[in-house]
């Protein structure tokens, strides 16, 4: 299957910090990722296949920042709060 570039709104991001830390720990598994902070919500964008996109959503999960379209509950939407403020930091202490 052939990647392209797709674009997703995401939850959670706040800052360069954020910023940061998306860049870094998505790119050994999905390569480079753009993330425009410009726009609310924040968008990232990164050259991916159809069959990975539910990957990129775990990661995205695991670090605090959700896509727009995922439907959370309640605990899970302030846990990913919770995670996105750790994930800021360390982002911020990387910069």
């Amino acid at each position: 299957m052939t990647s392209r570039k797709q674009t997703f709104e995401l939850l959670n991001v706040k800052c360069g910090g954020c910023a940061s830390t998306l860049k870094t720990k998505l790119f050994d598994a999905f390569g480079e990722v753009e993330v425009d902070l410009n726009k609310d919500p924040r968008e990232i964008t990164v050259d991916i296949t159809e069959e990975r996109i539910p990957e990129l959503k775990t990661a995205l999960k695991k670090l605090g920042y959700p896509m727009k379209s995922d439907q959370l509950g309640f605990i899970e939407t302030n846990t990913t709060k919770a995670k996105s403020i750790i994930s800021c930091a360390l982002g911020k202490m990387s910069q």
